[in-house]
C-alpha cells in the first residue's frame, strides 16, 4: 500500500520537501465517505481524495503550520488523551480513531482511521506502512497543532 501512496502523494510535494509517512483514512460526510490519502511532510500535512483505484480525486487539502484552526480525535470511546505525539500509540488501543481537522480558511475534514500494524487484525487494518503513516501523521500534528 505504501508505494501507492507514495505514487499519489510525491508529485504533489514541493522542491525540496520530504514525505515522512502517508496512511489511508475515509473522509466521513453526511451522506456519503470517501478513500482519502494522509501524508505528513516536513512542511505540510497532505489530504488528497482518492478513487476506487487509489488515484488521485479531487483538489488536494495542503495543511501548513499555522494553518489549523482545530483539531481533534476520538475513539470508538470518546476523547482520546495523550497529546497528538502519541496519536499512534491511542489507535492502538481502539479498533479505529476519527480525527476532525479545521483550517483556518475554513475547511472541514472527518477523517477515520484504522490502526494497521502486526498480526491478522493489523494487517486487515493496513500493516505496518499504515502504523507508520500514523505515527509520522501524529508526530506532525504535535508539532504543529494547536
Amino acid at each position: 500500500m505504501e508505494p501507492r501512496l507514495r505514487g499519489v502523494l510525491d508529485p504533489l510535494l514541493q522542491p525540496g520537501e520530504q514525505l515522512h509517512g502517508a496512511c489511508v483514512a475515509t473522509q466521513v460526510g453526511v451522506f456519503k465517505g470517501q478513500m482519502v490519502a494522509l501524508g505528513a511532510t516536513d512542511q505540510r500535512l497532505l489530504v488528497q481524495g482518492l478513487d476506487r483505484q487509489l488515484q488521485p480525486k479531487g483538489e488536494l487539502l495542503a495543511i501548513g503550520p499555522g494553518e489549523l484552526a482545530s483539531t481533534s480525535i476520538e475513539g470508538s470511546g470518546g476523547s482520546l488523551s495523550g497529546g497528538w505525539e502519541d496519536l499512534s500509540g491511542a489507535v492502538m488501543n481502539v479498533a479505529s480513531v476519527t480525527l476532525k481537522l479545521k483550517t483556518t480558511s475554513g475547511q472541514k475534514r472527518k477523517l477515520m482511521m484504522m490502526r494497521g500494524g502486526a498480526g491478522m487484525m493489523g494487517k486487515l487494518g493496513g500493516g505496518e506502512a499504515q502504523a507508520k503513516g500514523l505515527e509520522a501523521v501524529g508526530d506532525w500534528l504535535a508539532a504543529n497543532a494547536g
